[in-house]
């Protein structure tokens, strides 16, 4: 089980996913158009044309999708106007959707390693101030970093318990 959490919880057929985080975050960007927004958007990306094109979809799939990603909470509209234009709005992402980057980097770096091309990734990102690579990592609290299978799951205040299935 290298890599997998510890399980020390004998009752794990008791527990419901009904409250499951993992879940909950795929209904909210679980798609790849969703995911490929957010990645446009932390490389910079704020005009709906530019999503579009650059996520390689039709208006209408955007137009769903940064609905979908503003009503989350993790993208907002913002006004602009060139000189002699009408009013657009164009996205940012909010403290919420900031917060998604590890999500996005642990992606990156699991696609670096074993779905990139055998040239290699299309993009490495640096640390701005050394220039180091960066990388997603398990941290505690503490600020251990924890390796794999040095971690164990228990019950959380959210957990809902269910009657077990009678054999």
């Amino acid at each position: 089980m290298d890599g997998e959490l510890k399980d020390p919880l004998k009752d794990r057929d008791a527990w419901s996913m009904a409250n499951c985080s993992v879940a909950r975050t795929l209904e909210i960007a679980g798609n790849r158009t969703a995911l490929l927004i957010l990645r446009e958007a932390f490389l910079g990306t704020r005009r709906f044309d530019d999503f579009a094109r650059r996520v390689g979809i039709g208006e209408p799939a955007a137009s769903a999708r940064l609905k979908e990603l503003t009503a989350a909470g993790l993208l907002e509209r913002v006004p602009y106007q060139e000189p002699g234009q009408r009013t657009r709005y164009a996205y940012r992402l909010t403290g919420k959707g900031r917060d998604f980057l590890p999500v996005l980097t642990a992606l990156r770096q699991w696609g670096d390693t074993w779905a990139a091309d055998e040239q290699g990734p299309p993009l490495v990102v640096r640390h701005e101030d050394c220039g180091a690579e960066v990388h997603a990592v398990l941290r505690c609290d503490d600020g251990h970093d924890v390796p794999r299978g040095a971690s164990f799951v228990e019950a959380g205040p959210g957990l809902i318990r269910v009657a077990p299935d009678s054999p």
